[in-house]
């Protein structure tokens, strides 16, 4: 699953791929957009929020979009295509005339063309096209986010000790708490703190910490596409815990051990992280 790290980057590539560009085309294949004509509308900016996608886009004047949403009164002309990875989706940028290649076609839910490049998101959700006022109705339930300007370790800790009774497990994965963190940061920090996956949030020693190392690990990974939370890049050794079950603990040598929680797995060492 696409981390708060995937999406930075993902908008980065649609940010050097399209901003400042006026479209010359698109093509949405889901049935809520389908009539949707963007031709001739500019690119502001492509920005995240935890792991949601915002494209920023100005229409010209008296051209609003063909969408279910009609421009709000006044004749607004700045909207935001919204998009969410999940599990699956995914964001290519390709130059004109390029194969698109990234994934079979049948996948593909929206297109946008532009004079230097086309973009391409592939099995993407939640897909909305609404004027950029309302961004908030889509994004504003996010707790902060953990590569963004809003980044506060103070507000994400309140909003983690309000749920002193849940597993710090879930409590991380919950975007409303601190946005950005998949499973793969969940696990690699509740190790690298020696905190069991199943403890409740009020049994954590220390919260401060452990959000604020989560903030470290999602920023030293920005910029590239290979995460890793051990400092190698070299293959297998990239993570302490995530994807080793039954492999050695790399600091006491226990199996790693893979279990679910909630509704996702769980990775962690039973010896350096025990249940208390």
């Amino acid at each position: 699953m696409p981390e708060g790290d995937t999406v930075w980057n993902t908008a980065r590539v649609l940010q050097r791929a399209l901003a400042g560009a006026r479209l010359t085309g698109s093509d949405f294949r889901v049935p809520q957009l389908a009539p949707t004509d963007l031709t001739g509308w500019t690119v502001r900016e492509s920005t995240s929020r935890g792991k949601h996608l915002l494209l920023r886009l100005t229409a010209p004047p008296g051209a609003p979009a063909r969408a279910t949403a009609a421009p709000p009164d006044g004749g607004g002309r700045d909207w935001t295509l919204h998009s969410h990875l999940r599990m699956d989706g995914a964001w290519r940028a390709y130059a004109p005339g390029e194969r698109w290649a990234a994934r079979p076609a049948h996948l593909i839910r929206v297109v946008l063309r532009s004079p230097g490049a086309v973009a391409v998101g592939y099995h993407l959700h939640e897909l909305a096209l609404i004027p950029t006022a309302e961004e908030e109705s889509l994004v504003g339930h996010l707790g902060p986010d953990l590569l963004g300007t809003d980044w506060d370790p103070d507000e994400a800790v309140r909003r983690l000790s309000a749920h002193p009774d849940e597993t710090i497990g879930e409590a991380l994965l919950d975007q409303r708490n601190l946005a950005g963190v998949g499973n793969l940061y969940k696990c690699e920090v509740l190790f690298l703190r020696g905190v069991n996956p199943w403890a409740p949030v009020r049994a954590v020693p220390d919260l401060p910490g452990t959000v604020t190392l989560a903030q470290r690990l999602l920023a030293a990974n920005r910029g590239r596409w290979a995460q890793s939370t051990t400092g190698s890049l070299h293959r297998g050794q990239t993570s302490y815990v995530y994807g080793r079950r039954a492999q050695p603990c790399r600091r006491c040598g226990t199996a790693i051990r893979k279990e679910e929680l909630g509704e996702r797995v769980t990775y962690w060492c039973p010896a350096c992280q025990p249940a208390r």
